[in-house]
């Protein structure tokens, strides 16, 4: 139904009558194919950061037209805000009104990105201030974005470089079609870890990753990313689901294991199929989940502990006996959601569980740091799925037209876009981050 709407409001009469009426047209998204240019156009980079220079030759490099300071009247596709250096908030008027001026000239799908540093309490007050309001700056910024096109950021912490891999790679993902519906939202890049790939249309070639719950919907599409970028798969789900396992690990070369992703000896199961069939475990991708909405006040046990269980208890007891494997450089990447944000009406036991999935990620970082992995969260908001599909039409609408800035439910291959990133070695110094792909919907924003 999405689709249609898009359609008849994008095109021929009835976009002349949809302007008439002044009816939300949700743009169409830019997103990602392996022989699509990096960016629309050409890239404007603002502000006076040491590493400026250096970023616009990588930038160069990487096949982008780089404009410095002014674009003169070229048509942009992308705007790099360097704002790491700034020290007070007065210092912010020159390049954001800069940015303000070039707005009008970016093509449909364009990308604003920022790099500034974090506030901390330790800060100067002025400094802290002009930090934080970067952060309020960039998140209004995407909501006056038109055309599908998005604005994000890049946080440094300490003395991580601009230049950083994990910095560049993120950079790359947001100007990408990759974060097509990811709009105000920012990564905090903690250190200098990282490796980019030598084929970054292949950055997990060599690799070997487990999804979990990949018979249908979000985990078949995290499969068939996953297998896109390189990477040999495993995917996982229930004996129940085996036919539409099977058909999914035979469009993409990988192997099946039906598992219960709650048995005492799953994570024993992953690591033997995994190695003794493919010779490494380098990713996780904890994806199996359920709901079973209710209001607390109906809720009974069954609900309530089957939905702990999948989710979260799960994902900690394996974590466990990854961690005690010590196997190397091992990347894990879990499902959140919005609802564990901001909660939503029915789902308690759901919002506790993708909650504490967000608590898991963050307070694991250092233990899989330990072993040169890393750990981190993708939360999605309302993605189209055969499960969205079942919910009431006038609810579905508002979540879809209302909520996001983007004006449109997200597609699976959204959330399997951002996953196969943060599974991804460049992603190393982004350990610990809870990555929303929503459309900057304002659910917890």
């Amino acid at each position: 139904m999405a689709d249609k709407y898009m359609e008849l409001v994008n095109t021929g009469a009835t976009k002349k009558l949809a302007k008439l009426l002044g009816l939300p047209r949700p743009p169409r998204l830019r997103r990602y194919t392996p022989d699509s240019p990096l960016l629309p156009g050409p890239v404007l980079v603002l502000g006076a950061s040491a590493r400026a220079q250096e970023l616009s030759d990588i930038l160069v490099s990487w096949g982008l037209d780089v404009r410095r300071h002014d674009a003169g009247e070229a048509k942009l596709g992308g705007i790099l805000l360097l704002l790491e250096e700034l020290d007070h908030p007065q210092s912010l008027s020159p390049i954001m009104l800069s940015a303000g001026r070039a707005l009008r000239q970016l093509l449909p799908g364009a990308r604003v990105v920022s790099i500034s540093r974090p506030a901390t309490a330790e800060d100067d007050p002025a400094l802290a201030a002009v930090r934080q309001g970067i952060d309020g700056a960039i998140r209004s910024l995407g909501r006056e974005m038109r055309g599908g096109s998005t604005t994000n950021g890049i946080v440094l912490e300490e003395s991580t470089s601009a230049v950083s891999p994990s910095a560049l790679a993120a950079l790359r993902f947001f100007f990408s079609g990759r974060s097509a519906y990811i709009d105000g939202q920012f990564l905090t890049v903690r250190n200098d870890d990282g490796a980019l790939p030598d084929d970054f249309g292949r950055p997990l070639a060599g690799k070997v990753a487990v999804v979990t719950g990949a018979a249908r919907g979000i985990g078949a599409a995290i499969a068939r990313t996953l297998a896109r970028d390189g990477a040999q798969v495993v995917v996982v789900d229930m004996p129940q689901a085996g036919d539409s396992l099977a058909k999914v690990a035979n469009t993409i070369g990988a192997t099946t294991l039906q598992l219960d992703v709650t048995a005492p000896n799953a994570a024993q199961q992953i690591m033997d199929h995994a190695i003794g069939r493919h010779g490494s475990l380098d990713i996780v991708v904890h994806n199996a989940g359920i709901t079973r909405d209710k209001l607390l006040a109906n809720m009974d046990a069954g609900r309530w502990d089957s939905v702990i269980a999948v989710n979260i208890a799960s994902q900690l007891r394996m974590n466990e006996a990854f961690l005690a494997a010590k196997l190397p450089n091992l990347r894990v990447v879990s499902l959140a959601s919005t609802s564990g944000i901001a909660g939503n009406r029915g789902q308690t036991n759901y919002a506790a569980s993708k909650g504490g999935v967000i608590g898991m990620v963050r307070s694991s970082a250092k233990l899989f740091a330990e072993n040169g992995g890393s750990i981190a969260a993708v939360a999605p908001g309302f993605i189209e799925t055969d499960m969205t599909a079942k919910i009431p039409v006038g609810t579905r609408t508002v979540a879809r037209l209302v909520l996001p800035s983007l004006m449109q439910g997200g597609l699976p291959e959204d959330v399997a876009e951002a996953i196969s990133f943060l599974g991804s070695d460049a992603a190393a110094g982004l350990n610990g981050q809870v990555l929303r792909v929503c459309g900057q919907s304002l659910v917890g924003a």
